[in-house]
């Protein structure tokens, strides 16, 4: 895009970089302060130590402004083993983001994703706000340039990535057609910076479908339909004039079929094109 290119020329030297693995640190110390909370107070919810890190806009306003930056932190999953899995994959991605786009433009492009989830959560400010849809768009980002990639689910199954992406968008669509207020203006937050990146790609890749369905039909209306014979003087075949009967030359090299109005009123075609009979 002309204006990152733009923006990255005149402020590329202030971009962060590696800052998947900042994230996951910062995630990695939420998930102790979780862990230490619940041991502390014994069956308490797991998310009850880190209530204070959530995105809840009405306590922002009340003056907890910490919470616009801390929310990053708190773990998407409380489970030890899906979160390991959950970090890979998440570092995987970004990193892999970050080495195709730069710093730069990966930093823009979750700049984007955190600045449209929160305001999001600002429409609903008594709810708190997920920060797991924001993560979702690195997925679908990295599945748009990589389609074809073989993700190993839990180490184990293999899938290719364009399919979970695909079962990621249908469960969006879902989401926004059946879901709370929060739950689609979040969503639709965190795939305005994928609409923002890929929305050209997208665009020219439905418009050359279409342009190819197009053609594809022009074809198919423009093929002649199956025939046995075909006169070679006038070009008429069975299936066009099922009536006529058509008769082949002993005359001409090769098989030249001519209907009865031109089988004995017809130039012979020879080695030597043709000669009058």
């Amino acid at each position: 895009m002309p204006i990152l290119d733009r923006l990255e020329r005149r402020f590329g030297r202030f971009s962060v970089a590696n800052v998947t693995v900042a994230i996951i640190v910062l995630q990695v110390f939420g998930f102790g302060l979780m862990m230490a909370s619940q041991a502390g107070q014994g069956n308490a919810p797991a998310l009850a130590g880190i209530e204070s890190l959530l995105l809840v806009p009405d306590k922002v306003l009340d003056g907890e402004v910490w919470r616009l930056l801390t929310f990053i932190a708190v773990p998407p999953f409380a489970n030890l083993l899906c979160l390991l899995f959950g970090w890979n994959l998440f570092y995987l991605m970004g990193t892999a983001l970050e080495q195709f786009w730069g710093a730069f433009r990966y930093n823009v492009f979750l700049l984007i994703g955190y600045v449209a989830t929160v305001a999001a959560a600002f429409v609903t400010p008594q709810f708190p706000a997920s920060n797991g849809f924001l993560y979702g768009s690195v997925f679908l980002a990295f599945a748009a340039l990589c389609p074809e990639f073989t993700l190993y689910i839990f180490f184990i199954l293999p899938v290719k990535i364009k399919w979970l992406a695909l079962l990621t968008w249908i469960g969006y669509g879902f989401a926004v057609l059946f879901g709370g207020w929060q739950t689609r203006l979040l969503i639709v937050a965190s795939v305005l910076n994928f609409l923002l990146f890929f929305g050209n790609a997208i665009y020219y890749r439905i418009r050359g479908g279409r342009r190819h369905m197009a053609g594809q039909i022009v074809r198919m209306t423009k093929k002649e339909p199956a025939f046995f014979h075909k006169c070679t003087v006038c070009g008429i075949t069975d299936t066009s004039h099922p009536e006529m009967e058509f008769r082949y030359c002993s005359g001409c090299d090769g098989d030249h079929g001519y209907c009865m109005d031109h089988l004995r009123d017809h130039e012979h075609v020879t080695a030597e094109r043709q000669v009058e009979v």
